[in-house]
C-alpha cells in the first residue's frame, strides 16, 4: 500500500456502445446495444440508455430484446474501438512508463513512475486532466479511480461511474470498505455473495471481523486468504507495463485421427486439466477459454469463450472447453486438439461460485462459420482486410458495419434481409443521415473501414506538460473525494 493515491485507474464508460453513439450521429441519446446477434449471441456493452431498461453485459441477446425492443443492436466494429483504444493508451503512456492494460477500455497507469503526481492533489489535478483529454481527443468519457493500490483505484473508479472521478485517500481504505456490499470486493459475484450472506456476512466489514480462518473455511486457503486481505484493504500487487505471456496453452497431435465423440471429449478435458496446472504454475489466472481443433482434412477451427473474470479454476475451463467443442463438427475425424487460456491477469476476480455452472456466455468462432458471440479479442488490420472481402464475397451486410456507396458516401448497415440491405448515410461530428434501401449485391455498395471519431480535436500534444500539476487544487479533508 502507497502513502499517496497515485494509482490510477481508468475504465472508459460503456465503451463500444458509447463509440457506436459517438460515430451515429442518430443514435446520441438512444439505446445502443452491442453483441452478437445470432441465437447464442449475448451482450458485449449495452449504453446507459439501455441499461435502464434492465439490459447488461454477459446476457443473452433474446433477452436484451424482450427488455428493450426499440433498441438499436448492433455488431462489434472491433477495429474503430482498437483505433480509440490506442489513442487513449497513448495518452496514458504520456503519464507514465508503467501503463497496464487490462482491455480495450481499461487500465492501471502509476503516476508517481511518471513523476506527474507524488500526493492526493497532484493526483487529483492529473485525474481530472486526463478526462478532459480523452474527451476531446476521442469524444467519449472515462471515469477514474486513484487510490493507493490497485484493488482501490479499480473500485473508485467503478463507485465514480458514469463520467466521474473518485479519489481515496491512503489510511482511510477500511473505514471506506466496511460498510460497502461485499460484491465490491473482486471475486465476489452473486453466488458467492450469497454464500456469504448465509454465512452473515453481507458488508466488507463482516469478513473482516470474521477472520482469515473462517474465510479459508468457507471458500478455501487460495480465496479466503485472498478475500481476507482485501477486507482489510491490503493489495501490494505493482503496476505491471508488460506481460510475459499473453496466454497459456497446451494442445496434442494424435497418431491415429479420433472419431469416437466420447473420446474427444474426453481429451479436451484432459488438456483442459493440463493448461489450468500451467496457468496456476505460473500464479495467473484468465478469462478467455480458446479450444483449437484440427480436423481430418488438416482444416484448423477455434472456438473461444470469455468468462466473466479471471478464472484458474479447473471445473470452469473444462466445462467451458466441453461447450465449446459442442458447436465444432468432429466428423470424419480429429487430428489435434489444443485448449488455451488468454486475457491473463495475476488474480481471480470471477464470482467463485456462479462461474462453473454459467453458460450463457459469449461464444466466438471463425468467421466463415457463422459464429455470433463477440469475440474478446479485436481483430487484426489483416483480418479486417479477410472480413471485409468475405462479406463482400456473400454479399453479408452485419448490423452496424461500415459501407461506403459511390453516390450517397459514408454510411453504416441498419438492418437486412430479403435481398435488402438498409444504410444510414452519416458521418460522425454531423447531423443524423438519411437511410436508404438497396439491393444486397448492389455494385456500388461496399465495405469500408470506420472514420475516426473525432476529425479536429483540440491541440494536447504538449499534454501533460502544459497542464499545471495544482490545476484542480489541493483535496479537501476526508476518505474520499468525487467529482462528476
Amino acid at each position: 500500500m502507497r502513502s499517496a493515491p497515485t494509482i490510477l485507474h481508468l475504465d472508459m464508460d460503456a465503451f463500444y456502445a458509447s463509440a457506436e453513439q459517438a460515430a451515429k450521429p442518430s443514435l446520441r441519446g438512444k439505446p445502443v446495444v452491442v453483441g452478437g446477434l445470432g441465437m447464442r449471441g449475448v451482450v458485449a456493452t449495452a449504453s446507459y440508455e439501455a441499461r435502464r431498461f434492465g439490459v447488461h453485459s454477459a446476457m443473452p441477446m433474446a433477452q436484451a430484446r424482450r427488455l428493450a425492443p426499440n433498441a438499436a443492436y448492433l455488431v462489434p466494429r472491433f477495429a474503430l474501438y482498437r483505433t480509440v483504444s490506442d489513442q487513449v493508451m497513448e495518452l496514458l503512456g504520456r503519464l507514465s512508463p508503467l501503463v497496464e492494460p487490462l482491455s480495450l477500455d481499461e487500465a492501471f497507469v502509476d503516476l508517481e513512475a511518471g513523476g506527474v503526481a507524488d500526493d492526493a492533489a497532484s493526483a487529483r489535478a492529473i485525474g481530472e486532466q486526463l478526462r478532459t483529454v480523452i474527451r476531446g481527443v476521442t469524444g467519449l468519457s472515462g471515469s477514474v479511480g486513484l487510490a493507493g493500490s490497485k484493488m482501490l483505484a479499480k473500485i473508485a473508479s467503478e463507485e465514480a461511474k458514469p463520467d466521474g472521478l473518485l479519489l481515496i485517500k491512503p489510511g482511510t481504505e477500511r473505514g471506506l470498505l466496511a460498510p460497502m456490499s461485499v460484491r465490491i470486493l473482486p471475486g465476489v459475484g452473486p453466488a458467492t455473495g450469497d454464500h456469504l450472506r448465509r454465512a452473515g456476512m453481507t458488508v466488507v466489514q463482516d469478513l473482516a471481523e470474521a477472520g482469515e480462518a473462517e474465510l479459508v473455511r468457507l471458500l478455501g486457503k487460495a480465496h479466503g486468504v485472498a478475500l481476507y486481505r482485501m477486507a482489510l484493504g491490503h493489495d501490494d500487487r505493482p503496476v505491471v507495463a508488460e506481460r510475459d505471456a499473453k496466454s497459456v496453452s497446451v494442445e496434442d497431435t494424435f497418431d491415429v485421427d479420433l472419431h469416437d465423440r466420447v473420446r474427444v471429449r474426453a481429451e479436451v478435458e484432459r488438456l483442459a486439466g493440463r493448461c489450468v496446472e500451467r496457468l496456476r504454475g505460473a500464479g495467473r489466472s484468465g478469462r478467455t477459454v480458446v479450444l483449437k481443433v484440427r480436423r481430418y482434412d488438416f482444416s484448423t477451427l477455434t472456438r473461444s469463450e470469455t468468462l466473466r473474470g479471471p478464472t484458474d479454476d479447473p471445473t470452469v475451463v473444462r466445462e467451458a472447453a466441453a461447450r465449446l467443442l459442442e458447436a465444432v463438427d468432429t466428423t470424419g475425424g480429429v487430428r489435434l486438439l489444443g485448449v488455451g487460456v488468454t486475457g491473463l491477469a495475476d488474480f481471480t476476480q470471477e464470482d467463485l461460485f456462479a462461474q462453473a455452472a454459467d453458460a450463457r456466455q459469449a461464444v466466438a468462432g471463425e468467421a466463415e462459420d457463422g459464429a455470433d458471440g463477440a469475440p474478446d479479442e479485436p481483430v487484426t488490420a489483416e483480418e479486417a482486410a479477410e472480413e471485409r472481402a468475405d462479406l463482400l464475397a456473400g454479399r453479408r451486410w452485419p448490423a452496424g458495419h461500415d459501407v461506403r456507396h459511390e453516390v450517397h458516401g459514408h454510411g453504416w448497415v441498419q438492418g437486412s434481409g430479403v435481398g435488402r440491405v438498409t444504410v444510414r448515410f452519416e458521418e460522425p461530428g454531423e447531423r443524423p443521415g438519411r437511410v436508404r434501401t438497396f439491393r444486397v449485391d448492389d455494385p456500388q455498395l461496399q465495405p469500408a473501414d470506420p472514420l475516426p471519431l473525432v476529425r479536429d480535436p483540440e491541440d494536447y500534444s504538449s499534454w501533460p506538460a502544459s497542464l499545471p500539476k495544482s490545476l484542480s487544487g489541493p483535496v479537501p479533508p476526508g476518505a474520499a473525494e468525487s467529482s462528476p
